[in-house]
């Protein structure tokens, strides 16, 4: 019989985060690394982590593939922010989130990256995956 089956939560649930009270963000903007492999992800492809976020913060509505797409093609001219910092505020709106440190818009012109990676995190943080796509 092995005694450290009854008090020992699951490893899932000992890395997990607390979820954040209603207006905080889980992590900072400029905390990308704590993620590595999405920082990664995010840093040489970010229309791939814009795709995977779109599809939970439209639940389902626009597909990943469209949203990469399209900000890809926006990113070519040096828009993409336009396309992305929208959805930024649908997400702050779902949780009542902070706007900081300063606009969406300002936030995904200057530091799209970031701003992708900490969306990412969030969304993971609330116990979704959007790396599998699941909303």
């Amino acid at each position: 019989m092995n005694s450290n089956n009854s008090a020992s939560p699951p490893p899932a649930a000992r890395n997990a985060q607390p979820i954040p009270t209603s207006g905080q963000w889980s992590s900072g903007l400029f905390d990308c690394c704590d993620d590595t492999s999405n920082c990664f992800t995010t840093w040489c492809c970010p229309f791939i982590t814009f795709g995977r976020n779109v599809e939970i913060i439209d639940k389902g509505k626009t597909s990943p593939a469209e949203a990469a797409r399209t900000y890809y093609m926006l990113g070519t001219f040096g828009c993409a922010f336009f396309y992305s910092y929208p959805y930024r505020k649908k997400l702050r709106d779902q949780y009542s989130l902070k706007e900081e440190p300063c606009s969406d818009c300002l936030v995904h012109c200057c530091c799209i990256q970031c701003a992708l990676c900490q969306e990412y995190r969030e969304l993971k943080n609330r116990g979704l995956e959007p790396s599998e796509g699941k909303f």
